[in-house]
């Protein structure tokens, strides 16, 4: 499903590019787009304006439905709450733990690899 709309959706994009593409400029903001084309009357304007028009329409809906598609089955979490920490009925806040943190861990993973600092500056050893 969500394959199909994603497939209608660049559907929909490329074909309104090729759309506006297409529409006269009005103030020739680049000095071309002017005169003898093969649709240049006021009633392929037209045409190519509400074609327009209904392939934006085609675009929100379509973006919407993604959006929401991609939200669906996703559930409320707090980046405060950690996993098997649950909050006591009296609704007062829990303390943050003590230890166990991702710095204590990163200094206690330093203390195992002490290495002894060298002394002053080292030559390179090739390998």
């Amino acid at each position: 499903m969500h394959t199909v709309v994603i497939v209608i959706h660049l559907m929909i994009v490329a074909v309104m590019i090729g759309a506006v593409l297409l529409q006269k400029s009005e103030g020739g903001g680049l000095g071309m787009g002017g005169g003898a084309g093969f649709m240049s009357s006021r009633g392929t304007a037209n045409l190519l304006t509400r074609t327009t028009a209904v392939l934006a329409v085609g675009f929100f809906l379509t973006s919407l439905f993604l959006s929401w598609y991609a939200g669906y089955d996703r559930k409320p979490s707090s980046i405060i709450s950690q996993p098997g920490q649950t909050q006591p009925a009296g609704g007062s806040p829990i303390a943050p733990p003590t230890s166990g943190g991702i710095l204590d861990s990163l200094k206690k993973a330093d203390e195992q690899q002490q290495a002894p600092a060298p002394s002053g500056p080292q030559v390179p050893r090739s390998q």
